[in-house]
């Protein structure tokens, strides 16, 4: 039999007595019995009457209660720019930062939730073949889209088709077909087997399992669709103007639960002391990503809470030019003596009141395969000495810094410590849309101060950026790429670990890039908040779910 995974079955309801209805002449019992026929008809009618009120009246109490659940306004501060194509699962990026909008409008199949990180969502359950080569889900009967249509195979189907974002070329490589069984259940045919099929698809590792409806993208067009999207989340879209604001609003019909709180708007506050003051006068109830001097006056504020959920994701520099042989990166002790010039700690200090954690790896340890890497040791002394065995020993001009948006106080740290052993820069500051554009186009050179934390495992963790073909990645090792190729394929769990454990290995060896820490994503949360979300989908960095979050009486 196939291996199956299902959600949790809900408890039975004891069955109910019949409780007896008090008829006019006094007498109890369902119908009264009387003596003769016009009485008996009078009972009836009076037990159809009372049935009817008592129906009239459960509407209204439901009814009500709708009301009642969804009420009131949460207010967001946003650290980044809002972008239409947050809007649109097609398009998600490899980072976490579609999914604070995605969580919100559309649904997936599996996702990461309280429960676990492979959750089953609009799937209520799946089984994987035994031969490894396929993966059929079966839908919930009771999901639908925000205009009231069934979510369905053919949604999934032409969600999939239609995914461009991470991974997509991966997905498509590796699945063969999507096959429609019915209206409720579809089947994924890979090509080989793959071990991680479920960590692409069944996480935020990519977008591809988030679905779309078919017949509305069709009708309006990809354009019309960002415009107006329609998804199975719990909030539907009332107005979006990209760049300024998203107002949505409680979705009653989303199949897990009714949102609580009825109007979320989340505004673009791309300035951390504008943030802070909206949060402290009551603009906004959740503000994200504060540092240094600000998080700790916020610590300081009445009413006002910190939240610092550790991501699974770590800071790192990024060398493309180590790939150029003329390049001074391109030598492995240069890259080591960047390692060593940074003061982790300090900056950890500085920047995340050292709720953040040091690391010598961009694969969080609390994924699957991981190995625990510690960094080097702060030591300038040793970063010099090493530029001079590598012939700098005045050091070099590295170009410029791009720092990842908006962690700008963080890349005048590192330069600091990069300009003290010798390894001058330049900080250039860009929008993080045209960070990630530009990045991904391989237009971004010198040192590149990078971050992400989607989920998955390390293989999935490396394969953007130390791979052959990586969507970010500007070269990649022989080495590497034949073990990462090797364990894509393995099904034997503790042969592929060994394999992934070599991978990282070789990356630290080589040192392919500087990592710096794991990050604790600090939040400011107002008084009105009851249920924030914080912490409740382990590794994530947003509010969520949000159909879970409550605001005070």
């Amino acid at each position: 039999m196939p291996r199956s995974k299902t959600s949790s079955v809900g408890r039975f309801s004891r069955p109910s007595r019949e409780r007896p209805i008090r008829t006019p002449n006094h007498r109890v019992g369902l119908i009264s019995i009387a003596p003769g026929p016009t009485v008996r008809a009078m009972s009836l009618t009076h037990v159809r009457k009372t049935w009817m009120l008592v129906a009239v009246l459960i509407v209204l109490l439901v009814t009500a209660a709708r009301t009642f659940a969804a009420d009131g306004e949460m207010r967001y501060g946003l650290h980044v720019t809002l972008a239409a194509r947050w809007l649109d699962p097609a398009e998600t990026e490899a980072f976490s930062t579609p999914f604070m909008v995605l969580y919100a409008v559309h649904d997936a199949l599996v996702k990461p939730m309280p429960g676990g990180m492979q959750t089953p969502s609009l799937a209520e359950s799946w089984q994987e073949a035994r031969d490894h080569l396929s993966y059929t889900f079966t839908l919930r009967r009771n999901a639908k889209f925000h205009d009231g249509s069934p979510v369905t195979a053919e949604d999934v189907k032409f969600s999939f088709e239609r995914y461009k974002g991470a991974s997509a070329t991966l997905l498509k490589e590796k699945v063969s077909d999507v096959q429609v069984l019915g209206p409720s259940q579809v089947r994924f045919v890979l090509r080989d087997p793959w071990p991680d099929f479920m960590l692409f698809y069944g996480t935020t590792a990519s977008g591809a399992g988030w679905i779309v409806p078919k017949k509305y993208v069709e009708k309006v067009g990809e354009d019309g669709f960002k415009k107006a999207p329609i998804g199975a989340g719990p909030y539907r879209v009332v107005s979006s103007s990209p760049g300024v604001e998203l107002v949505l609003e409680a979705f009653d019909g989303y199949w897990r639960k009714a949102p609580s709180i009825k109007r979320l708007v989340m505004r673009t506050m791309t300035e951390e002391t504008t943030r802070a003051a909206a949060l402290k006068r009551g603009e906004v109830d959740l503000a994200y990503l504060f540092a240094g001097p600000v998080a700790e006056e916020l610590r300081r504020t009445p009413g006002v809470k910190l939240e610092a959920p550790l991501l699974t994701g770590a800071f790192w520099l990024e060398l493309p030019e180590q790939w150029d042989p003329k390049s001074p990166w391109h030598d492995r002790r240069v890259r080591l003596a960047a390692s060593h010039a940074i003061d982790r700690k300090a900056i950890n200090q500085a920047e995340t009141l050292g709720f953040s954690r040091l690391t010598g790896s961009i694969v969080p340890r609390i994924f699957q395969f991981a190995i625990t890497v510690e960094p080097p040791a702060y030591d300038p002394a040793r970063a010099k000495k090493l530029l001079a065995e590598a012939g700098y020993p005045n050091g070099f001009d590295a170009g410029e810094f791009y720092p990842f948006p908006p962690y700008n106080s963080m890349g005048e740290a590192i330069i600091g410590y990069l300009q003290a052993v010798g390894i001058k820069s330049r900080m250039r500051v860009m929008e993080r849309a045209a960070y990630f554009t530009a990045w991904r186009e391989k237009k971004l050179h010198g040192i590149i101060l990078v971050i992400t934390s989607v989920m998955g495992n390390a293989a999935t963790r490396l394969e953007p950026y130390a791979t052959k073909g990586g969507i970010y990645a500007y070269g990649s090792l022989p080495e590497i790429d034949d073990l990462f190729a090797r364990q894509a394929r393995e099904v034997d769990t503790k042969k592929r670990e060994a394999l992934v454990h070599q991978m990282q290995k070789a990356m630290t060896e080589h040192v392919l890039n500087v990592p710096i820490y794991d990050l604790a994503f600090i939040w400011g949360v107002g008084p009105r908040v009851e249920v924030s979300g914080a912490n409740a989908i382990p590794g994530f960095p947003y509010s969520a779910p949000f159909e879970d979050l409550k605001l005070k009486p």
